[in-house]
């Protein structure tokens, strides 16, 4: 079972959800589910959070109601644009699982960060996700059973998000936590991603095969004293998270010229 992540208590100055905020305190406001019921909705995410400990920290009212899958308690609210469901059926495994409208074409990963901001937690709250977070499909309830065999986006569209905003990824951007999510990532996409630029390294730079891919960037990076010593300064964290994204786009690069480049029988 998927150990629950606490969550800090409201603040202070934050009304009930029910209450219109008037463009301050809470970040959510909350409808009805016989308002937004009517909506179409794409599963988002499943949360390592209780869904009582979800609507204690945003001040919800939890809903009961029943559906194909049996019982289930939600709360449907507004938060930073995005209408977003939260709901726990009976019998499924703890956790929370996280809804979206339709509508509109905001990228998932922008529209969890909102979430997550607003609950006080980073991304090792998403015990699994439809875009790339979190992998343990284990916990998955039976309303998400359906429609799970085909990724919602190619590996080329995580990549340039993950590019242009790793925060939205992994919180605080450290070059632990970024080589982290891309080995989680490539490992739950059966290496689809990051499969030979170890040895892409070790060929165009010449640093040890040995070594896994990340301490060989590392000695890319800092060639000139090596790894530095921890802990590690913001300026370190920056330089070496810079550096990895320019040595995967060469790598990306290669691999695109080598696929692109005529047979010998051509």
């Amino acid at each position: 079972m998927t150990e629950m992540i606490n969550l800090p208590d409201p603040e202070a100055d934050w009304a009930p959800a029910t209450s219109f905020q008037g463009g301050g305190g809470n970040p959510a406001w909350q409808c009805s589910m016989f308002q937004a019921a009517t909506e179409p909705l794409i599963s988002l995410a499943l949360l390592s959070v209780d869904l009582d400990a979800v609507a204690w920290r945003l001040r919800l009212t939890i809903e009961e109601s029943w559906d194909g899958h049996g019982a289930v308690r939600a709360a449907f609210f507004t938060l930073g644009g995005t209408d977003f469901v939260v709901t726990h059926h009976e019998g499924d495994p703890s956790g929370t699982c996280v809804w979206v409208r339709k509508s509109g074409s905001v990228d998932p990963a922008e529209r969890m960060a909102v979430l997550l901001t607003a609950l006080g937690v980073g991304a090792e709250a998403v015990s699994y996700s439809t875009w790339g977070i979190g992998t343990d499909r284990s916990q998955l309830p039976a309303a998400w059973r359906r429609g799970r065999s085909k990724p919602v986006e190619s590996h080329q569209r995580f990549w340039e998000n993950f590019r242009k905003r790793p925060g939205l990824y992994v919180g605080r951007i450290t070059y632990d936590a970024v080589t982290a999510y891309l080995n989680g990532y490539d490992h739950a996409v059966g290496g689809a991603v990051l499969n030979g630029f170890r040895q892409w390294l070790a060929d165009t730079y010449r640093v040890g095969q040995n070594l896994v891919w990340s301490a060989q960037v590392v000695q890319v990076v800092f060639p000139e004293g090596g790894r530095p010593a921890e802990p590690w300064s913001e300026d370190e964290h920056q330089r070496a998270v810079a550096g990895l994204f320019t040595l995967l786009e060469e790598f990306f690069q290669y691999l695109a010229a080598r696929d692109d480049a005529p047979s010998p029988t051509d």
